[in-house]
């Protein structure tokens, strides 16, 4: 049995390692060696290797032959399937939130809506999708329907699991992302129908998912080409 401390530097290393992919500091398929890890952590072998493992169970690790531990890169197909299901779950979840989002709701996505336009200045695509979140989230989470927000929330965990900033691919989607956040809200203050405001959440969402799909198509796989 793990010692209290022993747990607590392998949540270290964990909530380090794990940052570490999220920022892009530990690309697709760098190596991860954990002795030098441990080394930068200050901490035993032990701990890092707990803390792999465990990333490796949620898909932020990969093992290769010869290779050892590396981090895995984003799966096409997965990212299309995801996608396309959170299009449909997150667009039906505003809609059925949009009667219960209140002025003030409006008032803070629109705050957060201009603090992604700030960063499209100096573009930082890991804070703009972690504020593009945050957005999301004022519109969805009122939704009463706790079986559709559940797989919403499903959905953005499986995005974060691919590692999937999508605009760090095609940083142009940013701006244009914006643009319909703010059609969007100005849908939701006008009282607009629920079935308007579900055909535009999830326009939204099928447009970044386009956008990556133009990026990817020359380098995408036959088994992906074959889905678009």
């Amino acid at each position: 049995m793990s010692t209290p401390a022993t747990t607590s530097k392998s949540e270290q290393a964990y909530a380090a390692i794990k940052a570490s992919i999220l920022s892009g500091d530990y690309s697709p398929g760098y190596r991860l060696v954990l002795a030098k890890i441990a080394d930068d952590l200050g901490v035993s072998v032990v701990p890092v290797r707990e803390a792999i493992r465990r990333l490796e169970a949620e898909r932020f690790v990969v093992f290769e032959r010869n290779v050892g531990a590396t981090v895995a890169g984003i799966e096409p197909t997965e990212y299309l399937y995801t996608m396309q299901t959170l299009s449909i779950v997150e667009g039906a979840a505003t809609a059925l939130s949009a009667p219960l989002i209140s002025a003030a709701d409006i008032a803070r996505a629109r705050r957060i809506n201009a603090l992604m336009r700030d960063c499209l200045e100096d573009f930082d695509p890991v804070r703009f999708t972690s504020l593009n979140l945050e957005f999301h989230s004022v519109l969805f989470e009122h939704c009463p329907n706790p079986h559709i927000l559940d797989l919403v929330h499903r959905g953005w965990n499986r995005l974060q699991a691919l590692r999937s900033s999508t605009f760090s691919y095609v940083p142009g989607r940013a701006r244009e992302s914006v643009a319909e956040h703010e059609a969007l809200l100005v849908l939701l203050e006008n009282g607009a129908q629920a079935d308007d405001v579900e055909r535009a959440a999830r326009a939204h969402r099928a447009a970044t998912l386009d956008a990556y799909l133009a990026h990817s198509r020359a380098d995408a796989p036959a088994a992906l080409a074959q889905l678009y």
